[in-house]
């Protein structure tokens, strides 16, 4: 829907209300000629006068969000949204005020702005977290006045919710999103983001990561170096390409059976196993100490 002509919500917010106050509610007759008139002809002038008269009570409703700490001018906004909805659909012979009708888009559109706005992770995604988001601390308040105490297995009972998803959603709300540059104390250069350790590997750790690769593609090569061409082709299409190729492609291209094919491989296999293994002529490591039977003469 059009909205060019509507008052602009800006950080004046008193201008802005001092703009929508000036224009006349309307009765119920007038409402319902207007309402009838946009659905025949769909004419943006009636849509207007509607969502005019009433933008008064987006106001009224959106101000009841406040404790979310969002800025009323973004709610009223949202609020809007939800108004032209509600005059987009609005069906007058139904007999109902414009405003009955609206108030449920009004909250709905408020609603949901305030779940994406409210927090960088998701804080609501089914029903009943939407529920309890909404109406958990009304509802605490009020059995708070009742009975003097609060309790998650009252608020749970009155909600129609489990307890273990009341405590879940007051330990959301009780966490509020904050930003990684904020100073731990006014006035000194030391945010969160100086406390976060560093995880990412060291240029020593870096450089020895580099050095094995290296070291490992060289001992690759050279067990691949022992195997005939035909051993090599197999390992080759076999075990490094991606998608491998099958037995099947590869009996046909040395033109023998898939058995061999496998064989072929599985000898091949075993002849780079043997290559990459530690060579048993190396001498073993000389013991940290003497063995027992060597006798020390000291002179």
């Amino acid at each position: 829907m059009h909205t060019a002509s509507l008052p602009i919500i800006s950080d004046g917010f008193e201008q802005y209300m001092a703009q929508i106050n000036r224009f006349d509610l309307l009765d119920r007759e007038e409402e319902h000629e207007l309402a009838r008139r946009y659905r025949r002809r769909g004419d943006l002038k009636d849509a207007h006068r509607l969502i005019c008269a009433n933008l008064r009570f987006v106001v009224k409703i959106a101000h009841e969000y406040r404790a979310y700490g969002l800025r009323i001018q973004d709610l009223v906004q949202e609020g809007n949204v939800g108004l032209m909805m509600a005059v987009k659909k609005y069906d007058p012979d139904r007999g109902t005020r414009l405003i009955s009708y609206a108030v449920w888009w009004i909250r709905a559109y408020i609603h949901n702005y305030i779940m994406k706005s409210w927090s960088l992770v998701k804080i609501g995604t089914t029903q009943a977290q939407k529920k309890l988001f909404f109406k958990l601390n009304q509802t605490r308040e009020a059995i708070k006045r009742l009975t003097g105490g609060e309790d998650a297995r009252d608020i749970a009972r009155e909600l129609d919710v489990r307890n273990e998803d009341v405590e879940e959603m007051s330990l959301r709300m009780a966490c509020r999103d904050t930003s990684l540059d904020r100073e731990l104390t006014a006035g000194e250069d030391y945010t969160l983001m100086d406390t976060l350790a560093d995880e990412r590997d060291t240029q020593e750790e870096l450089l020895l990561k580099k050095e094995e690769s290296q070291l490992l593609s060289g001992q690759v090569q050279n067990a691949l170096d022992q195997l005939n061409e035909r051993e090599r082709r197999i390992i080759r299409d076999r075990i490094l390409l991606d998608p491998p190729k099958t037995l099947q492609a590869l009996a046909n291209e040395f033109n023998i059976s898939r058995e061999r094919v496998r064989q072929l491989e599985k000898n091949a296999l075993a002849k780079v196993g043997d290559a990459l293994a530690p060579t048993r002529s190396q001498p073993p490591d000389p013991p940290p100490f003497p063995p027992a039977s060597v006798k020390l003469e000291y002179r």
